[in-house]
Parts: C-alpha cells; structure tokens; sequence
C-alpha cells in the first residue's frame, strides 16, 4: 500500500556555488550525496525567498475578476488572476490586498486562504499563495506595471469556457481557478458572512 506522503532523508548538500545571476536570477549549483551514498550535481533557481500571492477576487456570488497583462515570457498577452510579490515585512494577506489594489482597483474586507503552491519544485524553490478574496470595495494604490491592466469580469458559470480561453494558459492561475471553484462549491454560505 503507498502512503499518501512518506518522508525520505533528505539529500546532504557537499557544495553549492551560485553559477549565474541576472538581476532577477541566481541559478545555483548545487552538489548532493544521497542516503544510498550516489552523489550528483543540480542546479535551481533560486528565488527572492519572499515568495507570491495569487488572488481570486469575487465581487459577488456569480463573478470573479481576472486581468489581461503582458507576459515576457510568452512575449503575448495572458489573462489571469492578480499576482505579486510579497514584500518585506508584509504577510501573505497584506500583500494580497496591495496587489488587488495595485491590480484591479479593488481592496478585500475578507480573505480566505486556499493552498501553497510550489511553482516548479525539481528547479525553482518559490512559492505561491493562492487566496480568495471576498468583501470588495474600490481604492486604488499604484503599482509598477508598465501599462493599465485590463480588468476582466467572469461569471463562475463560465468556468469551463475560461479553461478554453487561448490566452488562459498559466498554470498557477489554471489551479487557483481549479482550487476556487472546489472551495465555493463546497462553501456556498461564504458570501452570507459578515464584513
């Protein structure tokens, strides 16, 4: 029978050297010996250690706001749910609400966490805070986005059509959508709750 989560020996680090930087990344090399005594050499991306928010924003039952923004990595435009870094002393809730505000024109009264995610673990050690926000009231904060992004209004009905969406492809905001959906369904009296 397979345990659902078993804990292995982690590997010894012998070594490790950051090989290359940008003024986004470091990649790391790192040299590992394993419990049964292989030993190998990885590399990762090193995150800024902060980690990052997502945000699913229901201004009401039936909707829920994603954003159309330039991606450099795809050299296209991606629709979304808000996103950002957490900043230096902020906590995950607080840099959701400043990147709502910086976002989309909107702060949250309520906020309900849903998962961390890690964004690719073999190579990249960052992580994701996915988290509904509820409760919306408008305030703008100015945020360090080149152009305005564009606020996109869905109705949770339509989710199936948004998973069909060409320029809905980011994975992280794929499983927010998955995580929320999940979430609402099962917790439909969340809207019913007090500010």
């Amino acid at each position: 029978m397979t345990q659902r989560h078993s804990r292995k020996q982690i590997p010894e680090i012998l070594a490790q050297e950051i090989v290359a930087q940008s003024k986004l990344f470091k990649i790391e090399q790192l040299q590992l010996r394993f419990s049964n005594g292989e030993e190998r050499l990885y590399e990762r991306m090193c995150g800024s250690g902060r980690g990052a928010v997502m945000i699913v924003a229901c201004p009401d039952p039936a909707h829920f706001y994603l954003i159309r923004e330039y991606s450099a990595g795809t050299h296209d435009y991606q629709l979304g749910f808000p996103k950002g870094l957490i900043d230096p002393g902020e906590d995950v809730m607080a840099a959701a609400n400043r990147e709502l505000k910086e976002e989309i024109g909107f702060g949250a009264g309520r906020f309900v966490p849903l998962k961390s995610l890690a964004l690719a673990p073999g190579y990249f050690n960052a992580t994701m805070h996915v988290v509904l926000a509820f409760d919306l009231y408008p305030e703008q904060l100015e945020g360090d986005e080149p152009e305005p992004l564009e606020l996109v209004s869905w109705a949770r009905a339509d989710s199936d059509l948004l998973l069909q969406q060409i320029d809905f492809t980011e994975a992280r905001s794929v499983a927010a959508l998955l995580l929320a959906q999940q979430y609402l369904e099962a917790n439909p009296d969340v809207f019913k709750q007090p500010a």
